[in-house]
């Protein structure tokens, strides 16, 4: 993070969203606000707490990419919440403190994630003796039955048995033999029989109702502990046994309790959280009696974005420090109908704007992940060549434009479905053309979306 300026940061979302420059300097001087605030040495570092941001705007212009490629860009643990899956306390559905909890899992996944990484080569190398020892087998000591060894005296031991000429102990030469085979690939398809543990988990899915996830988890960790391991037996090639043996390596060769003090401090500092849909519960002060929809809920997700210690299994976690993100279209609520305390805990506020003509022809064409080199990537795994043409794109940026002003603006995600009507009949026959090379202009674009367009009716459905 220190090595990431406010304008780096902006640099590197610009190659995944096009525009809103004021959403993306807003997002970038936080975060490096929090990297600045580690940086005090006083008694103020624990008092500088993150400046929560709320993004205002239609949907489909950017708001959940920003935090998402945001979080990438930092290795920070993220999760998206979407705010309408909350009720009240009491009431059927998700707790609001669940969001906390899959906060920390995805930072233990993380940490762990990384700390596997570290002890590969080491797991590889016991992946390895694994598979040599399932070729050339080292004869074991058979252990003695445990009642003759209670039993046993000086006069009443058995005569020591003779090795059988059929299983001879194999030589160190032997398993060299082996090693080189292995280690040349001669033995990457070969099929081998291997025990892995069966981690078959369907208890979770008896519980229902609010903290069910997290009573279904305990249970099950409690009694994972307490009953063997369930295991099965798996024929598969050298080259995938080599993958299972150095997951289960790499797994004992790491300190679980470790990774579970460094994911939740990452969780505590560095965690991000993003509330979704956050207008869908605000309050519009036309209701009686309580709004489990939408004051409750508010009521509930303040505690957690204002500070609080929230139990998991991995112990108790703050929020103090944790980074939210909320956003909503707001089309017929106002951020002043949150509730006056929730409002305060976002004191950045960050409007997008409705996508232009020109944001289009970007979005098709400039970011890394762009919607045309998507469909050209898809289309070559049956040999087809698409090339776009310049007037192609700017019909279809038009295009665009012109629904989303006729129907609902849903921002760039109209290009999806836009897209999808004017390649249909190109995937459904591409494997069957004989002509690979595919041009797309004005002309074709019209063709196939015009009749479409100028439908107002027919547009409402299908575009």
């Amino acid at each position: 993070m220190s090595e990431l300026t406010p304008k780096q940061i902006v640099g590197e979302l610009n190659k995944y969203i096009v525009g809103q420059y004021n959403a993306k300097k807003s997002v970038a001087i936080a975060l490096r606000n929090r990297w600045r605030s580690k940086q005090i040495a006083s008694e103020l570092k624990d008092d500088i707490i993150p400046k929560n941001i709320l993004m205002i705007g239609p949907t489909g212009v950017g708001k959940t990419e920003i935090a998402r490629r945001l979080a990438k860009l930092v290795r920070a643990p993220f999760v998206k919440i979407e705010a309408t899956k909350f009720t009240e306390i009491g009431y059927v559905g998700r707790d609001v403190e669940s969001m906390v909890r899959d906060l920390v899992e995805t930072a233990i996944r993380m940490v762990k994630q990384e700390k596997m990484t570290e002890v590969t080569d080491k797991a590889h190398t016991i992946a390895n003796e694994r598979i040599i020892d399932y070729f050339c087998p080292i004869k074991k000591e058979q252990s003695r039955n445990p009642f003759e060894l209670l039993f046993s005296s000086s006069t009443m031991h058995s005569p020591p048995q003779e090795a059988s000429p059929e299983d001879p102990e194999p030589s160190v030469p032997d398993r060299k033999q082996w090693q080189a085979r292995l280690e040349s690939g001669d033995l990457e398809d070969e099929l081998i029989e291997i025990t892995v543990e069966d981690n078959n988990s369907p208890m979770v899915g008896m519980f229902a109702g609010t903290g069910a996830e997290e009573m279904g988890m305990n249970l099950q960790d409690m009694l994972g502990n307490l009953l063997p391991k369930k295991q099965k037996k798996r024929k598969v090639t050298v080259s995938n046994a080599r993958k299972i043996y150095i997951q289960e390596e790499a797994q004992k060769l790491i300190d679980m309790d470790e990774v579970t003090t460094a994911a939740v401090n990452l969780a505590e500092n560095s965690g991000i959280i993003f509330l979704d849909e956050i207008d869908k519960i605000a309050g519009r002060g036309n209701t009686s009696g309580p709004d489990v929809s939408r004051e409750g809920v508010q009521r509930d997700i303040l505690p957690i974005v204002e500070g609080s210690t929230v139990v998991t299994k991995y112990g108790p976690v703050k929020t103090d420090h944790v980074l939210f993100i909320a956003a909503g279209a707001f089309h017929t609520a106002k951020p002043s109908d949150l509730i006056p305390e929730l409002q305060g805990r976002f004191p950045i506020r960050v409007e997008l704007t409705s996508l232009s003509k020109e944001d289009f022809c970007q979005i098709l064409t400039e970011p890394a992940n762009a919607l045309l080199k998507q469909y050209k990537c898809l289309l070559q795994s049956e040999g087809i060549e698409i090339r776009f043409m310049d007037d192609a794109i700017d019909e279809l940026a038009e295009i665009a434009c012109r629904v989303n002003a006729q129907t609902e603006n849903i921002g760039a995600r109209r290009l999806h479905t836009i897209l999808e009507k004017l390649l249909e009949d190109l995937a459904f026959e591409a494997p069957d053309l004989s002509d690979k090379l595919v041009i797309i202009d004005r002309s074709y674009v019209k063709s196939k979306l015009d009749h479409i367009v100028i439908n107002q009716d027919l547009s409402h459905y299908i575009l």
